[in-house]
């Protein structure tokens, strides 16, 4: 397997998707990066000369892309900080309800700890002869 800045990427699928494995990269970041560095997206990860996975981590780091451990610590930091200032989406996401305006009437009742199973037709299944 390949380790890109710590994390193993799939070797059988093409490298622009592979890209997409490491958090914080997505379909149009993998893409400028491989355009960027001059690599054939549809080579595979198997595929890839220790030349080419370095110049993919040099990009990386040269353009202080924010991915893995550091956007995560990005994230929470921003949400405490909503917390810490008593904003609406900071009481929102204490209470882990739905942040973005959602409707909470039907939806997001895994969130809230209400789920319903459905119910039958009512009818009962005849008995079995005996």
């Amino acid at each position: 397997m390949v380790r890109i800045l710590g994390v193993d990427i799939p070797d059988n699928k093409n490298i622009e998707v592979s890209l997409t494995y490491l958090y914080g990269i997505g379909p149009f970041l993998a893409k400028k990066i491989l355009e960027e560095t001059k690599i054939n997206s549809q080579k595979k990860a198997k595929e890839l000369t220790s030349t080419e996975i370095n110049a993919i981590k040099e990009y990386l780091e040269k353009n202080k892309i924010k991915i893995e451990g550091e956007l995560r610590q990005e994230i929470k930091a921003n949400i405490k900080r909503l917390i810490d200032i008593n904003a609406y989406r900071g009481i929102r996401h204490i209470r882990r309800l739905p942040v973005r305006g959602q409707r909470t009437k039907t939806n997001s009742r895994t969130v809230r700890g209400n789920v319903r199973k459905t119910v039958g037709s009512g009818r009962r299944k005849a008995a079995s002869p005996t």
